[in-house]
């Protein structure tokens, strides 16, 4: 068996398996190695369901002496297993939907094992959808980490545990691209055992050695290629100098607001860099709601008053239309002419479109990935500006680049992420960075809570409340559909429990990324025009539009999600003068999980919180849970692993700095690994 073997060369594995795993992105030997965990289980000692500090143990197993037939409740579609534990303070059951058969597993007088979490519901104690085990199986999980993996529809756990038992069997070996010497200096694993660690890990520290591994793979090989693109590019003479700002000043003078002084202070460092000797390379790092967007806008004014074009990517043709009606109104009062240009746009749309950027009758064109398009011929291209320029790709920019005069254009990049100087130093290496700390005047502090999911009738309450006012709420849920693996709230579920808590004329409805992009966009389109009150959805809003009018946002089982992209979420709401509440409400209680979630109860400025995560937080504790994931990789977070980035920057440093580290050959496999990736990123685009 080979890497680039498909994967029905593994035994067991036919076209309709084959099917499922290319879903989930997995075709060859090598891609089902690569498609690590995204969690584990830890099989520790059985505890007893009488156990008081049950709240803080999470998932745990509990020790049952089955008593009594477990009993089949419910009719209709839903059907209950319903068993009941011996317990000193009674009301203690389990319960398995729509899974008779497990009533076969539940003998009287047989002692097993239900892991699951213990959790209160309706004043009782209830176990929903353990795994039941015998007590000799549970024996040889003890202290280990199982892994649970990410699944499409038709996979399934074990699946996925078998596969790869099997590949491990053959003994297939991966290159170590990194050199023993490498390995020594920065104490890290040998590849082939991190990958196999990561899957099966003998213990806690095997763990800890495979990830350090893995994640340093992904930072050296990120940071080296743009070590090499900064080289290769080098500071290219300005092509599109802008010596009189007089359009930048002109928009300026025509805001409705004054600018913060954080907002004066990035304008006038881009003004320099527009003037000066070379091309601009700038990232604005500003928390949600600074203004990072007229600053833009500014920048694009005084370009186009000099005689060039500039265009803005977004993420989303969501706000790519909002970015384009906002940025209308600014800029045509001026004389300025903005086009939108979208995946979405018909083909005679597209024509003519693309005739007026030739043309030059366009001067700003605002749209997603469209603007990558071979057919998209630019006249004088001088400023691209990126929002949220993580989501599209590290190497995107340089495609775009390519549409401008001499393959160069002024770039300006913004991102609500909040990151810390010194790691954004590393991660944005080759572009000088600003950042917005100040929020525009007459925006007010969000009004945090953090409490347990008794607390849910009393936010419905007021979720009414506040829709009988006229806003709107968001809800976030951690999963899309129900997982019996995985104990957290579903869009799908939620958003018909919240349909019916609250009256029928308040219109509910979900979003989630599995859905179709143009279903996306009419969900999003009816929430922005307040067709919609309340928008149950995944993470898919963290990057959103700007809607005005909503005032709440719940966060469900906000324990899983990671501090970072807590504070994004929290960003949807609080862009107006209203008053507006986030309510983070915990599934899982617990000291630690408390502490967590208490900074983001006391805190709104994105960089503390950042910095927090970095104090509490470390890989020993990931365990699926990402911080600041916004970059792509696998496993590796920018925070939570902020140390093994600064080894890897070091690393590729040397790399960089001497043909011969750690020697010539080594050396020249580690650059032609980097020429891979940065092929491979230019080439991930949906156009």
């Amino acid at each position: 068996m080979r890497l680039t073997d498909p994967v029905t060369e593994i035994k067991g594995v036919g076209q309709k398996t084959a099917a499922l795993l290319e879903k989930a992105g997995i075709g060859t030997v090598e891609e089902l190695l690569k498609y690590y965990p995204r969690d584990y289980k830890v099989y520790g000692s059985p505890l007893s369901v009488d156990d008081s500090s049950f709240d803080d143990k999470g998932s745990a197993a509990y020790r049952v002496h089955v008593t009594a037939q477990a009993k089949l409740a419910g009719r209709g579609r839903l059907k209950m297993v319903i068993l009941s534990l011996p317990s000193i303070s009674g009301n203690v059951q389990a319960i398995w939907y729509n899974m008779p058969y497990v009533r076969n597993q539940l003998v009287p007088g047989t002692t097993i094992i239900l892991y699951g979490r213990l959790c209160r519901k309706r004043g009782r104690r209830v176990l929903e959808h353990p795994e039941i085990l015998s007590e000799e199986k549970y024996a040889e999980r003890l202290g280990g980490l199982w892994p649970i993996y990410s699944l499409t529809a038709g996979l399934s756990q074990n699946m996925l545990s078998k596969l790869l038992d099997q590949v491990f069997a053959e003994n297939v070996l991966m290159q170590d691209l990194l050199p023993s010497a490498l390995r020594r200096q920065y104490d890290l694993a040998e590849y082939n055992y991190a990958v196999r660690q990561i899957h099966f890990p003998d213990s806690h520290e095997d763990y800890l050695m495979a990830r350090k591994r893995l994640v340093f793979d992904e930072f050296f090989e990120f940071i080296l290629s743009m070590r090499m693109m900064k080289t290769r590019s080098g500071l290219s003479p300005n092509y599109f100098p802008v010596e009189d700002f007089s359009g930048g000043r002109a928009l300026i003078s025509a805001l409705p607001y004054q600018l913060t002084e954080a907002q004066a202070k990035v304008v006038e460092e881009i003004r320099q860099d527009l003037s000066g000797p070379t091309m601009m390379n700038r990232l604005i790092q500003g928390d949600v709601g600074s203004g990072k967007t007229v600053i833009a806008a500014i920048a694009m004014a005084a370009v186009v008053r000099a005689g060039w074009q500039a265009c803005m990517m977004a993420p989303t043709e969501v706000l790519a239309e909002q970015h384009f009606d906002k940025l209308s109104a600014l800029f045509e009062p001026l004389g300025i002419h903005v086009i939108l240009l979208t995946g979405s746009s018909t083909a005679a749309q597209k024509r003519k479109i693309y005739e007026k950027i030739s043309s030059h009758a366009a001067d700003i064109i605002i749209g997603t990935q469209a603007l990558f398009q071979e057919k998209v011929v630019y006249d004088k291209l001088g400023l691209i500006v990126t929002d949220e320029q993580h989501r599209f790709g590290v190497h995107q920019r340089e495609l775009l680049m390519k549409k401008g005069v001499s393959e160069k254009a002024h770039v300006l990049v913004m991102s609500a992420t909040p990151i810390p100087r010194t790691l954004a130093m590393i991660v944005y290496g080759d572009m000088d960075i600003s950042v917005v700390d100040q929020k525009p005047a007459g925006r007010q502090p969000i009004k945090n809570s953090v409490v347990g999911i008794e607390y849910r009738p009393a936010a419905y309450r007021f979720i009414e409340k506040q829709v009988r006012m006229g806003h709107q709420a968001y809800v976030i849920c951690p999963m899309v559909e129900a997982n019996e693996e995985i104990d957290a709230e579903n869009v799908i579920d939620y958003s018909e429990k919240l349909k019916r808590a609250l009256p029928q004329d308040i219109v509910v409805t979900y979003l989630h990324g599995k859905m179709k992009p143009a279903e996306k966009n009419d969900i999003m389109n009816r929430f922005v025009k307040g067709e919609i009150q309340v928008l149950v959805s995944t993470t898919v809003v963290e990057v959103g539009v700007d809607v005005a009018n909503a005032t709440v946002m719940m966060i469900e089982n906000a324990e899983r999600f990671g501090l970072s992209q807590l504070h994004q979420l929290r960003g949807r709401v609080g862009r107006s003068d209203s008053q507006s509440y986030c309510i983070f409400i915990y599934g899982m209680a617990g000291a630690k999980i408390k502490e967590r979630l208490e900074i983001m109860r006391t805190s709104n400025d994105g960089f503390k919180i950042a910095s927090e995560d970095m104090r509490l937080r470390g890989p020993g504790d990931m365990f699926g849970l990402r911080q600041s994931g916004d970059l792509n990789f696998s496993l590796g977070d920018i925070i939570a692993d902020s140390e093994t980035l600064m080894l890897a920057s070091d690393a590729a440093d040397k790399v960089m700095a001497s043909g011969d580290y750690p020697d010539p050959d080594a050396n020249q496999a580690l650059r032609a690994m980097a020429e891979r990736f940065i092929y491979k990123e230019s080439h991930v685009m949906t156009l």
